[in-house]
Parts: structure tokens; sequence; C-alpha cells
């Protein structure tokens, strides 16, 4: 399918704990290799008699103790951004690890305490969410937890928390969770918006009157290490008034169910294309309260990201690996023209290699589009559900620094084609 597990490793230590070991400390050391992105460790204590053994659990990287549950627990997780409540997250350098184990009670016979540490490793996956949302932490009817349940149900991995000139959800947001939360701020203006994502205090104070204050407001969130992202910017209820030349790191093509707004974003970003500008498109729901259209990850942002981490996915958005859907069962596409994706450029040294076009979640009669500067470069339609595989020479885009990727589908609701699909260009040299 289009997600990728991790690659993962896992080994089982076994420790006999004599009596005489009672009231000290044990160490099971091991390895922590190169580019992991989680920890996982789990342990039992077997007694042979009826006196129970009582062993506490810990871990300690090459440096310090990082974490400690005593005998509360039977198991922990150590990922970079988040951990087991007693465990402090960060990075997983390589060196001597150890389980750390505190003899508290050993029964006269002895125990043995079994240990597995399973590492899961940064793998390149497509991981999928949202990227434009709203809580009670401003003009939204859901809380932090709410939306965070919602996206789990649908199969999400991450969403980021993007209320209106405010950031306290980025302090309050649910620790419990498996979701990626990016911490994000929408700039809000009487003349347009802008996602401030990835840091979760962009702004020291959000009002502006000019355009020196917007750009200033903008270098600033840039100097704090946010990306910058262009919202709805040809919405007719809230518009991108400031300058449109500002050097944004992404646009919201999409917002929320494809309408007019956004067929005038999705042409405006072509003209962009065109004229050589290189502008990662992404999309946002919007989501402010239960409604029939807008909804939870309509449309869905899908990115290629080394880690499921918010700082890896903000690094996919960065290098353009992104997909936009309708829904997050799809329509999928991933464009490749060679070992160069959606996002890369292809080096005008190296002799053009075929376009391949890989889709899964199609329904039959969607339309496969494939467009470069000129326009549509060529059209399939798919003749029945699920997956499809296209191939085209690099001579079908045309003259065009760039080739990117549409499906179109009928949506009954709205009587008309729509887009169900968008991808971002391959840029040739």
């Amino acid at each position: 399918m289009r997600t990728n597990e991790p690659r993962r490793a896992e080994i089982t230590f076994t420790r006999a704990v004599a009596r005489g070991e009672q009231g000290g400390y044990l160490e099971i050391p091991f390895e922590m290799p190169d580019r992991v992105e989680e920890l996982h460790v789990e342990y039992r204590v077997e007694s042979p008699g009826e006196e129970k053994a009582v062993i506490d659990l810990g871990v300690r990287d090459a440096t310090r103790i990082r974490g400690w549950s005593g005998g509360a627990r039977t198991c922990f997780r150590i990922g970079t951004e988040r951990a087991t409540p007693g465990y402090m997250p960060g990075p997983l350098a390589p060196g001597r690890w150890a389980v750390v184990h505190n003899a508290y009670r050993v029964p006269e016979e002895g125990c043995v305490v079994s240990v597995t540490v399973r590492l899961s490793f940064r793998t390149p996956r497509w991981l999928r969410g949202d990227l434009h949302t709203h809580s009670v932490h401003s003009d939204g009817k859901f809380t932090l937890a709410e939306n965070a349940a919602i996206m789990e149900r649908l199969g999400c991995d991450f969403i980021a928390m993007t209320d209106h000139n405010a950031v306290s959800q980025n302090e309050a947001y649910p620790r419990e969770t498996d979701l990626v939360m990016i911490p994000g701020m929408e700039f809000t203006t009487n003349y347009g918006h802008c996602n401030f994502l990835g840091v979760p205090d962009p702004l020291d104070d959000f009002r502006v009157a000019n355009q020196a204050d917007v750009d200033a407001k903008l270098a600033e969130a840039r100097r704090k290490g946010a990306m910058l992202v262009l919202n709805h910017p040809l919405c007719e209820y809230c518009p991108w008034e400031w300058s449109l030349d500002a050097e944004f790191d992404a646009v919201e093509i999409w917002n929320g169910p494809f309408a007019d707004r956004n067929a005038r974003a999705l042409a405006w970003w072509q003209r962009q294309l065109a004229l050589g500008r290189r502008l990662v498109a992404v999309g946002g729901s919007d989501v402010h309260r239960p409604d029939r259209f807008v909804k939870h990850a309509m449309p869905c942002t899908w990115v290629l990201a080394e880690t499921r981490t918010a700082a890896g996915i903000l690094d996919g958005i960065a290098k353009g690996h992104v997909v936009i859907s309708h829904a997050p069962d799809g329509p999928f596409i991933d464009l490749t023209c060679g070992s160069f994706r959606g996002g890369d450029v292809y080096p005008a040294e190296r002799l053009r290699e075929p376009i391949r076009l890989w889709l899964d979640g199609l329904h039959a009669g969607d339309v496969v589009k494939l467009i470069g500067a000129e326009g549509v470069a060529s059209e399939r339609t798919a003749a029945e559900d699920g997956e499809l595989a296209l191939e085209e020479e690099a001579a079908a885009a045309g003259s065009s620094g760039f080739v990117r990727a549409e499906v179109w589908r009928f949506f009954g609701e709205a009587g008309t084609m729509l887009p169900a699909a968008v991808s971002n260009p391959i840029y040739f040299e």
C-alpha cells in the first residue's frame, strides 16, 4: 500500500538474579545503532518458588539515566519527540546503552529476568494527516483531544494545531495520543492568513498595520524556525491581500471541500510553476466544528517522511515530497522519474528516464492527468477500482520545466468532475 512500516530489530536478553544481589542495581547492556527512531523495552520476571520477585525497571544511554518506572511498568517507549511517562524523549544516540534494574526483592531461590529490546529504524514512508485545524484554543468547537481522537480513527499519522493567533494549544496538546501533534499558529490578519508550522511560539505579537509589518512578522517566524504556508490565498472571504511575492515555503492550494476558491488557487499555483517558481503545494481541512462538508483530513496531505515526527514530516514538506488527496483513503499518486519523485529536481546532465505513475484508491472512471507548463500533456481513464501503473516517455511532458499529476473524479454531491488528488511536480533542469 502507500505507507511503509519502519525496519525493526529485536533481541531478548535473559539474566539470572541471585538472592545475594538483592538491593543492588543491575545492568543489561545493549548497543544502540545509528538511525534508530524509537526504542521499545519490555520485561518479565519469573520466580521458581511461591515468593514473588520485585525487579524495578529503567534505562540509561551512554551518558545518563533516561528514565525510571520502578515496579510501576513492564514496558516503555522512547522516541525523539515523545516517550512513556517517566522517560525522556530525545535523540537516540548510537553507543552503549543499558536496561537498568533494581533488584528490590529477590526470593531465596533467585529469579530470572527476560528483557526484550525492540528498535525501530528511520525509514522513509508516506504519512497522512491534516495541516490546518482549529480547536477551542481559538474559534473551534473541538478540544485538542477530540481532534486527535478523530484523526486516529481515520488512520492518520499527524495533525497541525493552527489556531488563530494563539499558541496555547502547542503546550496543552494530549501527550498520550500516538498522533504526531505538529505545533503551529495561523497568523491571522484582516487581509489574509498564513500558517506557521513547527515551532510552539513563532510570534511575540501578531498585530500588523501594513506590508512592512507583515514582512517583519514573516521574518520573525522564519527566524524562529517556522515553516511558512500561505493559506487559502484566493478565498472569497479572507484572501491573501498582502504581497504574494514573499518567500513562502508552501501554499495551501486545497482548503476544505474543493470549491471555486481552490480552483483559483490551483490555477494560480500552476501559473507560478510555469513561471519557474518552485512552490510546494499542500492541503488542509480548516476544520472548526462538526460540519456536513468540512471534515478532518478532507483534504488529506500525504508526506514522505524519514521519521514519524514533526521534524521528519516538515522536512518532507520542505523537500516537496507531498501529495494531496480528497480523503485519507485516497486516491494516492506516486510520481517518479528514475530515482526522483515529486519535489525533486532532475539533473540536466542525466539522460531523461520515463515518467512513471503508480496510483491507488482509484474509482472506475477517474481521469489521470499528467501536466506540464503547457498544460495537460496526457490523460488516462481508470477502467476499474484500485491500483493503476502508468508510464510515459519524457517527451510526453513537452519542453516543460516540470511534470505533475492530478486525478479527477465525478462527485455526485457536487454533480461534476473535481480534483480527487494532486501531486507536487518533478522539476527538470
